[in-house]
Protein backbone atom coordinates (compact mmCIF):
# COMPACT_ATOMS: atom_id res chain seq x y z
CA UNK A 1 0.00 0.00 0.00
CA UNK A 2 1.16 3.53 -0.73
CA UNK A 3 0.96 6.11 2.06
CA UNK A 4 1.59 9.85 1.88
CA UNK A 5 3.74 10.71 4.92
CA UNK A 6 4.54 14.22 6.11
CA UNK A 7 5.83 13.94 9.67
CA UNK A 8 7.77 11.42 11.73
CA UNK A 9 7.36 8.72 9.05
CA UNK A 10 9.49 10.70 6.59
CA UNK A 11 12.51 9.63 8.67
CA UNK A 12 13.92 6.26 7.52
CA UNK A 13 15.06 5.38 11.04
CA UNK A 14 11.54 5.85 12.40
CA UNK A 15 9.96 3.87 9.56
CA UNK A 16 12.44 1.03 10.14
CA UNK A 17 11.27 0.82 13.76
CA UNK A 18 7.60 0.60 12.69
CA UNK A 19 7.56 -1.73 9.67
CA UNK A 20 9.83 -4.56 8.53
CA UNK A 21 9.96 -3.67 4.84
CA UNK A 22 9.27 -0.44 2.98
CA UNK A 23 10.48 1.86 0.28
CA UNK A 24 10.17 5.57 -0.34
CA UNK A 25 8.67 5.79 -3.83
CA UNK A 26 9.01 9.53 -4.46
CA UNK A 27 8.78 13.00 -3.02
CA UNK A 28 5.18 14.13 -3.05
CA UNK A 29 2.83 17.05 -2.39
CA UNK A 30 -0.66 16.88 -0.88
CA UNK A 31 -2.93 19.66 -2.18
CA UNK A 32 -5.94 20.99 -0.29
CA UNK A 33 -4.58 20.53 3.23
CA UNK A 34 -1.82 22.13 5.29
CA UNK A 35 0.44 20.82 8.03
CA UNK A 36 -0.10 22.05 11.59
CA UNK A 37 2.06 21.38 14.61
CA UNK A 38 0.98 19.79 17.87
CA UNK A 39 2.25 16.92 19.97
CA UNK A 40 2.71 15.31 16.54
CA UNK A 41 2.10 16.96 13.17
CA UNK A 42 -1.32 16.73 11.60
CA UNK A 43 -3.29 18.25 8.76
CA UNK A 44 -5.91 20.98 8.55
CA UNK A 45 -8.39 21.98 5.83
CA UNK A 46 -6.79 24.53 3.52
CA UNK A 47 -8.13 24.92 -0.02
CA UNK A 48 -5.31 26.29 -2.16
CA UNK A 49 -2.57 25.21 0.27
CA UNK A 50 -0.38 22.12 0.21
CA UNK A 51 2.05 20.11 2.29
CA UNK A 52 5.18 18.32 1.11
CA UNK A 53 6.13 14.81 2.09
CA UNK A 54 7.00 11.41 0.67
CA UNK A 55 5.17 8.47 -0.76
CA UNK A 56 5.93 5.43 1.39
CA UNK A 57 5.19 1.90 0.14
CA UNK A 58 4.73 -0.98 2.57
CA UNK A 59 2.54 -4.05 2.92
CA UNK A 60 2.41 -3.63 6.71
CA UNK A 61 -0.47 -1.16 7.05
CA UNK A 62 -1.51 -2.70 10.39
CA UNK A 63 1.77 -1.62 11.98
CA UNK A 64 1.34 1.89 10.58
CA UNK A 65 -2.23 2.01 11.93
CA UNK A 66 -0.95 0.97 15.36
CA UNK A 67 1.84 3.56 15.25
CA UNK A 68 -0.64 6.31 14.31
CA UNK A 69 -3.18 5.28 16.97
CA UNK A 70 -6.00 4.61 14.50
CA UNK A 71 -7.85 2.23 16.82
CA UNK A 72 -7.96 4.83 19.60
CA UNK A 73 -9.02 7.59 17.20
CA UNK A 74 -5.84 9.64 17.53
CA UNK A 75 -5.45 9.55 13.73
CA UNK A 76 -7.79 8.42 10.97
CA UNK A 77 -6.57 6.75 7.79
CA UNK A 78 -8.24 8.09 4.66
CA UNK A 79 -7.79 7.60 0.92
CA UNK A 80 -6.71 10.41 -1.40
CA UNK A 81 -6.35 10.24 -5.20
CA UNK A 82 -2.85 9.92 -6.69
CA UNK A 83 -2.40 9.51 -10.47
CA UNK A 84 -3.98 6.12 -11.29
CA UNK A 85 -4.76 4.92 -7.74
CA UNK A 86 -5.46 6.14 -4.23
CA UNK A 87 -2.98 6.49 -1.40
CA UNK A 88 -3.53 6.45 2.34
CA UNK A 89 -3.10 9.58 4.43
CA UNK A 90 -3.18 9.77 8.22
CA UNK A 91 -4.98 12.81 9.67
CA UNK A 92 -4.68 13.44 13.40
CA UNK A 93 -7.41 14.83 15.62
CA UNK A 94 -6.20 18.37 16.44
CA UNK A 95 -8.01 18.38 19.79
CA UNK A 96 -6.15 15.26 20.92
CA UNK A 97 -2.79 16.45 19.56
CA UNK A 98 -2.81 19.80 21.39
CA UNK A 99 -2.54 21.81 18.18
CA UNK A 100 -1.76 25.41 19.18
CA UNK A 101 -3.86 27.06 16.49
CA UNK A 102 -7.56 26.70 15.86
CA UNK A 103 -8.30 23.95 13.31
CA UNK A 104 -11.88 23.62 12.11
CA UNK A 105 -13.02 20.58 10.18
CA UNK A 106 -16.52 21.60 8.99
CA UNK A 107 -19.51 19.86 10.55
CA UNK A 108 -20.57 18.66 13.96
CA UNK A 109 -20.39 14.89 13.61
CA UNK A 110 -17.40 12.67 14.39
CA UNK A 111 -13.88 13.80 13.53
CA UNK A 112 -13.50 10.97 11.02
CA UNK A 113 -16.79 11.82 9.29
CA UNK A 114 -15.81 15.50 9.03
CA UNK A 115 -12.43 14.62 7.49
CA UNK A 116 -13.96 12.19 5.00
CA UNK A 117 -16.64 14.71 3.98
CA UNK A 118 -14.06 17.47 3.47
CA UNK A 119 -11.96 15.19 1.27
CA UNK A 120 -15.00 14.17 -0.78
CA UNK A 121 -16.13 17.78 -1.30
CA UNK A 122 -12.76 19.39 -2.03
CA UNK A 123 -9.93 18.92 -4.52
CA UNK A 124 -7.59 17.06 -2.17
CA UNK A 125 -5.06 14.93 -3.99
CA UNK A 126 -1.43 13.81 -3.94
CA UNK A 127 1.05 14.66 -6.70
CA UNK A 128 4.57 13.42 -7.36
CA UNK A 129 7.23 16.11 -6.99
CA UNK A 130 10.09 15.86 -9.48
Amino acid sequence: MDVFVYGTLTDPDTVSEVVATYEFVCDARLDGLRRVEGTYPTLAPAPGDSVTGKLLRTADIRSLDAYEGVESGLYVRVSVPFTDHSVAVYVGDPDRLDVAESVAWPGDDSFEARVRRYLAENAVRVHEVA
